[in-house]
């Protein structure tokens, strides 16, 4: 009897999956509804296994049941639906942010999704490109066309942001310069680390000018730092502040 019981939860569990409509099917959170299904089947075969093997406790376990189903039953009619309505709410939010994201940013998806798979493509005939060059020239000789390569594309596009930038940055530098030199025993701390910044930065700039005589070729793409501009720059500040 019980063994039958318990069958008929699982087959009222299995047609209600079974019964689900095209309308009711949930169009991107339907997995946790079948989850839940699935879990719920395998929670009644094991409270029916644990029933049947319950021994002396069957009769009290049956006494119990009957009570919880008499008190649960006409509540869990009522409300069983509401999960599922909540579920299919959260899954038309859901497709309403699919669809406005791809309403907004597809053209730059797809241009991704485009980039990713040309780049995939290519791969293979990089890589045996890349295999051959190294046998005819060697490791370091493929790495040195490489760097040069990617040296001159690069150098364009950063002379033209550093023109772009560096005003800017000049800006914001003396500016911040300008609001830090009003906190307390600022201007005297700095004055005893300037001088040791200098003194070290000057001994970079000569050895980069060192290495480019010598013909190093990493002297190229070290820069110099423009002491001389800074102080300029620094010092039009402070002669601005005395005379307001």
């Amino acid at each position: 009897m019980a063994e039958s019981e318990v069958e008929s939860d699982q087959i009222s569990v299995e047609t209600d999956q079974t019964k689900m409509t095209e309308e009711e099917r949930l169009q991107y959170l339907e997995f946790v509804h079948l989850a839940t299904i699935q879990a719920l089947m395998y929670v009644s075969r094991l409270y029916g296994f644990a029933r049947e093997n319950s021994g002396p406790l069957k009769p009290g376990v049956k006494t119990v049941e009957g009570t919880v189903k008499a008190v649960v039953g006409p509540v869990y009619e009522k409300f069983s639906s509401v999960p599922l309505d909540v579920l299919k709410f959260v899954d038309r939010k859901v497709g309403d942010a699919v669809e406005e994201i791809d309403r907004h940013v597809p053209s730059l998806i797809k241009e991704a999704s485009t980039q990713a798979y040309t780049a995939a493509q290519k791969a293979p005939v990089l890589a045996r490109s890349l295999s051959n060059e190294v046998q005819r020239t060697g490791v370091v000789g493929t790495a040195k066309e490489l760097a040069r390569a990617a040296i001159s594309k690069a150098e364009p596009t950063a002379k033209s942001l550093y023109v772009k930038c560096e005003p800017v940055a000049e800006q914001y530098a003396v500016s911040t310069w300008r609001s830090l030199n009003k906190l307390p025993v600022f201007p005297q701390v700095a004055g005893m680390v300037i001088p040791t910044a200098a003194r070290w930065t000057e001994r970079y700039n000569r050895a980069v000018c060192y290495s480019a005589e010598k013909g190093y070729p990493v002297a190229g793409y070290l820069p110099v730092v423009p002491t001389e501009r800074i102080a300029k720059v620094f010092g039009g500040e402070e002669k601005g502040k005395r005379v307001e």
